[in-house]
């Protein structure tokens, strides 16, 4: 069976940040159809700003970067949000919008001149809505939610975008365990539709249990790449994180799954 084919590609990516010795070095990265690509690492690591390169936000001059088979640095911001969404760690809190409003401008790329909402467009908005549980909450205030239905309402404006690819710098920070679950289990029915997404996250029991492939990531470079049992193992982890952790099996799946050693930190 031919693999599914792969909508982002990154190809000898070198970043480093003004007046900083820090460097992102990504020689090879792939994000393909239908699948979920978790990354992960401490903080400092890279996977913030990988994500921020892949999605367009940051400039670089050595390597490549292709959505879907085409040079990111030569397409325009609306073509790039016709085939790309991308959902930051941090949200924009200036803005207090309506909930509807909010989602119904990821459709700004596909509206016609006059930017004004067609029924199919509408249609998209309340699909992303009732996907993400806001469609209670459509006309509410954006400063009048909680930390995880803003979290949520954002996924919903990044779905309205229809998008091939989907990036994600971790989406369920404020989100609790029953929409934690629900929020995968959306991104498992978009990559059974053929998305290709990629979630950083630092809770790696979800990405174990949701994810097809794990890429982890130490100061700046991938450091492995594969599925969860080949990632989320002690001689992999123990150099990066330290080694004061268990690694069991998920009682429904056989997945990998984290837990604090107790006796080595004086539990």
């Amino acid at each position: 069976m031919e693999p599914n084919p792969d909508l982002l590609t990154i190809t000898d990516l070198r970043y480093a940040y003004p007046d900083s010795s820090w460097q992102l070095d990504a020689p090879s990265f792939r994000g393909r159809a239908g699948e979920i690509v978790s990354v992960i690492g401490p903080n400092g690591s890279g996977k913030s700003t990988l994500l921020r390169l892949a999605a367009g936000i940051l400039p670089f001059s050595q390597g490549r970067i292709e959505i879907l088979g085409k040079d990111i640095r030569f397409q325009d911001r609306r073509r790039i949000a016709k085939v790309l969404g991308y959902l930051p760690q941090e949200s924009p809190a200036e803005f207090d919008f309506r909930v509807i409003d909010v989602v119904a401008m990821g459709r700004y790329a596909h509206l016609p001149a006059g930017g004004f909402l067609r029924d199919h467009d509408r249609q998209v908005v309340e699909e992303c809505m009732r996907q993400t549980a806001t469609l209670p909450l459509k006309q509410r205030r954006m400063s009048r939610l909680s930390g995880g239905e803003r979290k949520r309402v954002l996924l919903a404006s990044v779905l309205a975008q229809e998008p091939r690819v989907l990036l994600l710098d971790e989406p369920t920070s404020a989100l609790d365990l029953h929409h934690q679950v629900r929020f995968f289990a959306i991104l498992t029915q978009l990559a059974d539709a053929g998305l290709s997404i990629v979630v950083v996250t630092h809770d790696m029991n979800l990405a174990s249990l949701y994810c097809h492939r794990m890429v982890l990531m130490s100061e700046g470079r991938i450091v492995r790449e594969g599925a969860p049992e080949e990632v989320l193992t002690l001689e992999q982890l123990a150099p990066i994180y330290g080694g004061n952790f268990l690694i069991g099996r998920h009682p429904q799946i056989p997945r990998p799954l984290i837990y604090p050693d107790m006796k080595g930190t004086g539990g």
